[in-house]
């Protein structure tokens, strides 16, 4: 088993779910209060993961960061190498990847607040930051829960996206999706199998997770 894999694997689900948390709820916010006209364009947009093939999106993701486009050149300048193929650039497609699994999830809990309670909070003088923060977060806590654990769950299986902008070099782009294809292309299936196993395991412990959260398991028993 191929811990370093795992390491980088789970670095990076954890780094994709926390960006995700920080960005996915002004765009959720945005999205479900938001009266533009036009909004469905961005909500196309922040699905297209969805049903975007995922060589397809990690071919765009790449010519966009490449050496040859301004924000590579940019990148390139500021840092002094080229943002593919690293982990920085890895961890960028991972959330642009994995974006509609978070902010999906905060829209419906979003959606789900009353929005008598909202307007009280406004007309009672609370801005819409602290309304935010103090009313909408704590009613909509399980739905971030959800949101942020499937982003994590989700990284943790991307192989295409994975294998265009980050390559397969050990101990920095190199994760247990790649890990397993090479295993079972030099027929360690043992060792494929090991792996795969894990990922079965912490996979199905996140659904544990968000199906609970969603049915309030916790719930029967008493509390203290």
């Amino acid at each position: 088993m191929n811990w370093i894999a795992i390491a980088v694997t789970f670095k990076l689900a954890l780094l994709t779910a926390a960006v995700l948390l920080i960005i996915g709820l002004p765009i959720a916010y945005w999205l479900t209060f938001s009266r533009w006209r036009w909004k469905f364009l961005v909500e196309s947009i922040v699905a297209l993961p969805l049903v975007l093939p995922p060589t397809v999106l990690g071919f765009y993701i790449l010519v966009a960061i490449g050496p040859h486009s301004p924000v590579g050149r940019f990148y390139t300048d500021m840092v002094g190498h080229p943002l593919p193929f690293t982990f920085e650039g890895l961890l960028l497609a991972s959330i642009l990847y994995s974006l509609p699994f978070a902010v999906q999830p905060f829209v419906a809990a979003f959606e789900q607040v009353d929005r008598r309670l909202i307007e009280a909070s406004w007309t009672l003088g609370a801005s819409k930051v602290k309304t935010f923060f103090k009313l909408i977060v704590p009613l909509s806590m399980a739905g971030l829960v959800t949101g942020a654990v499937l982003s994590f769950a989700h990284t943790l299986g991307e192989f295409g996206v994975v294998l265009m902008v980050g390559g397969n070099i050990e101990g920095e782009t190199r994760t247990v999706s790649i890990d397993i294809y090479d295993e079972v292309q030099a027929l360690n299936y043992a060792g494929a199998a090991k792996t795969a196993l894990l990922l079965l395991v912490v996979s199905y412990s996140v659904l544990l997770v968000v199906y609970a959260m969603n049915r309030k398991v916790w719930a029967i028993w008493p509390q203290r």
